[in-house]
Order: C-alpha cells, then sequence, then structure tokens
C-alpha cells in the first residue's frame, strides 16, 4: 500500500458512525484506512456495531478507545452534548479527533475543547464535510475569484417534516435537540464558509413543549452589506437548496446542498454554466475522511478546510441564534450567549 495506513476508532454506533464506517472501509485500499475498534456506552452495541462491520475491537466505554494505542484518530459521532466530553477525553490521552458536528453545544464548550487540543499539540477537527466536498471547494474559488461580482445575499435552508416523537432525540433538550444545532449548522456554515462570521444575527421560531427549536429562521447581516436568509426545521420538508448572488450573477445548489455533485453559475448575459467534479454524492463523507488522514500524514494539527477558528465561529453564531429564539440546554450551565452581536 502506498500511503501509510491510518488506523481509526468509531465512537458511538448510531447512523452517522454507520454511514462514516462504511465509507472508511471502502477507502481501505485506495486511501489506507483502517477501522481497527469501535466504543459505545455497553459492550454488547458495541460487539454488535463490530460484527456488523468486521471492526477488531469493541469497548463499552470511551474511555477504552480513548487509551488504544493502536487508534490513531477518534471517530466522535455521538449527540452533540457529549461531543465535549469524549472528544476532549480522546485528545487528552493522545488520541487525533473528528468531532461530528455541531461541534459542541456552545461556544464555551467550543473553546474548551479547542484550548485541550492545542495545549496536548493534537489534531483536531470538525465533521463539516461539506466544506471538503471538491464541488463545495470548487464553489469558494470562483465566488473568491469574483465570478459572482460582490457577494450580496446568500440563500440556505434544511428542514425535514417528520414528525418527531417527544422522546426522539431532535426533540430531547439534554441532547442539545432541536432543528438548529442538527440541520441548521448546515446553512450557517454554508453562509460562513462565503462570508465569514456575521456582524448581526437576528432569528425567530417555533419553539417545542421540550423547549427546543422545530422551526428557525435567521437572519444574517455583514457591514459590507451582505445579507444571509437561512432556516432550519424539524416539521417541514424544505428545498434544501442553497445559493450566493452576487453583483454579477449567481450560484445555485440542488436538493442535499451539503453533499452535492454539481451546481450551475448564472451570469448575466451567458448561458448556465454546469460545475461537477465526479464527486460520487452517496459518500461524500469520504472526502472529509480523506482531508483527515492527509493532515495526519504531513503532521498537521487542524485542516485548512476546516479551521477550528472557523468552527468557533460558527458556534458563536449558533449561540447569537439560541440567544434571540430562547433555547438554553442542560449543559450550558456557565454559558454566556453571544448575545451582543
Amino acid at each position: 500500500m502506498s500511503k501509510k495506513t491510518v488506523r481509526w476508532g468509531v465512537l458511538a454506533t448510531g447512523g452517522i458512525a454507520s454511514s462514516f464506517t462504511a465509507d472508511l472501509l471502502a477507502m481501505r485500499e485506495t486511501d489506507g484506512a483502517e477501522v481497527v475498534a469501535v466504543a459505545s456506552r455497553t459492550t454488547a452495541t458495541a460487539k454488535a456495531f463490530a460484527d456488523r462491520f468486521g471492526i477488531p475491537r469493541a469497548y463499552g466505554s470511551w474511555a477504552e478507545l480513548a487509551t488504544d494505542e493502536d487508534v490513531d484518530v477518534v471517530y466522535v459521532a455521538g449527540p452533540h452534548s457529549a461531543h465535549r466530553v469524549a472528544a476532549g477525553m480522546c485528545l487528552e490521552a493522545g488520541r487525533a479527533v473528528l468531532c461530528e458536528k455541531a461541534f459542541t453545544l456552545n461556544s464555551r464548550e467550543a473553546e474548551e475543547l479547542v484550548a485541550v487540543a492545542r495545549r496536548h499539540d493534537r489534531f483536531l477537527m470538525e465533521g463539516m464535510w461539506m466544506y471538503c466536498n471538491p464541488v463545495v471547494r470548487r464553489l469558494v474559488e470562483l465566488v473568491r475569484d469574483g465570478a459572482v461580482g460582490e457577494v450580496r445575499t446568500v440563500h440556505a435552508d434544511f428542514g425535514l417534516a417528520g414528525p418527531f416523537a417527544p422522546e426522539h432525540r431532535l426533540r430531547d433538550r439534554a441532547l442539545g435537540g432541536g432543528a438548529l444545532l442538527d440541520l441548521g449548522v448546515y446553512p450557517v456554515s454554508f453562509a460562513h464558509l462565503l462570508l465569514g462570521e456575521p456582524d448581526r444575527v437576528q432569528a425567530d421560531a417555533l419553539l417545542s413543549p421540550e423547549g427546543v427549536d422545530l422551526n428557525t429562521g435567521m437572519l444574517l447581516g455583514w457591514d459590507s452589506g451582505a445579507t444571509a436568509l437561512l432556516s432550519c426545521s424539524i416539521t417541514a420538508d424544505t428545498p434544501i437548496t442553497a445559493a450566493v448572488t452576487g453583483t454579477k450573477g449567481r450560484i445555485e445548489l440542488g436538493r442535499g446542498f451539503f453533499y452535492p455533485d454539481r451546481f450551475v453559475l448564472h451570469r448575466e448575459g451567458a448561458e448556465p454554466e454546469e460545475f461537477t467534479a465526479g464527486v460520487d454524492s452517496r459518500h461524500s463523507l469520504q472526502y472529509e475522511a480523506a482531508e483527515v488522514m492527509r493532515c495526519l500524514r504531513a503532521g498537521e494539527k487542524e485542516s485548512p478546510l476546516v479551521p477550528l477558528d472557523g468552527s468557533l465561529a460558527v458556534m458563536r453564531t449558533l449561540d447569537a441564534v439560541r440567544d434571540r429564539i430562547g433555547v438554553r440546554y442542560p449543559g450550558d450551565d456557565n454559558w454566556t450567549p453571544a448575545s451582543s452581536r
């Protein structure tokens, strides 16, 4: 094998962990990915996952995975409420970490996690796979090269119809439930990718009896005059599309904008241009895995595609949105929302 093998551990056994593990296994021969261990809260659950994917070791605690010296990097795939503890444990034990989005419950936890990584000189990256997608990367290049002129508006939405029962994790306040952290992080991150951290944040939402957001609209503003109109929902099947419009044109991404295989550039006086990059959108998680392994082989402590300062900025914006709509989680003790933004 031409590439040095990178040995992965998987922390949690839910749906996204299954998808990511399947993509890693498909990368073994071509990219040198190997899944060597999995951990869950119970040995039985970890063993069932290990048997399903042919993983050698199954642990009934996160600490056992964190201290496994045969693991190079841990993929943290549990609920948002567990990210700070789980990822921090792995970093302190010497493991590199890819941590699912939303990065943490709030910006305070995110800052703590980044501080742990930097103190221990360990690699850490948020699992914002959209940023690693070659089609999205090409879109960003075009925007930065002035293909649409000066950016004026960004539109993006992500909504699921549900309905989700009160006991579902998406409505579980203790787990950081609601539309914003699970789905809204994509539209917010898309706007950040193109415009950076906003100067102003406005938001409104429909809240559940449990106190999580069911349907949220956001208006972000920049001193440049640009605005972003974003929404997320766990009560409505929205288009799940995105667009960026500038003074000279616009770029449109179709349904599933955060794992695209193409986009269309519209410019005045010209025929629409379709851009593709040979992307297999069904396995887009491979692109973030490949970026993690590239960084580890190069000795980099964070990814230039998903920089930690960018992840912190997104968390500050999510904090500001929650402050506006009145959503707080049990893990928000000592949390000061970014209400001054």
